[in-house]
């Protein structure tokens, strides 16, 4: 399954593997899903995960993102003129719409409100677990 990801869920699923974020960072590395991506978007991921905040390991980030960019779609997507609250998450509506994804997953469902979806499935980590395990005939986790 494809899936755009917002920079927040990856973020949390790797400072806490444990709930639904790592869980879906665990289905990325296994490669249960595909992640659907840009440039804009691997360049957001490097400068968040590189912050020192989050106290990543430069090495340990750059082979992340060696990995999602080799087991990742690459996708051109076309402009889109979409109301969201913050401009920053435009791509990740480009990318997801341009790419066919099954779900944008985010940790912020207030930055993508319905009016500006296109049609597109927005799911929290949570939900994306559950319709997951659905679609793979499991029922709910």
């Amino acid at each position: 399954m494809r899936i755009a990801l917002d920079t927040n869920v990856l973020v949390a699923g790797l400072l806490s593997p444990f709930g639904h974020p790592g869980e879906i960072v665990r289905m990325v590395s296994s490669g249960e899903l595909t992640l659907c991506l840009d440039a804009r978007i691997l360049t957001e991921y490097d400068e968040v995960l590189r912050r020192p905040k989050f106290g990543f390991d430069g090495g340990d980030v750059a082979t992340l993102l060696d990995f999602v960019r080799g087991r990742g779609t690459m996708v051109a997507s076309a402009p889109l003129d979409l109301p969201l609250p913050d401009a920053g998450d435009r791509p990740f509506v480009e990318v997801a719409l341009g790419s066919g994804a099954t779900y944008l997953v985010t940790g912020n469902l207030a930055h993508y409100p319905a009016g500006s979806r296109c049609g597109l499935d927005v799911v929290s980590p949570a939900d994306f677990v559950v319709a997951y395990a659905a679609w793979r005939g499991q029922g709910t986790v």
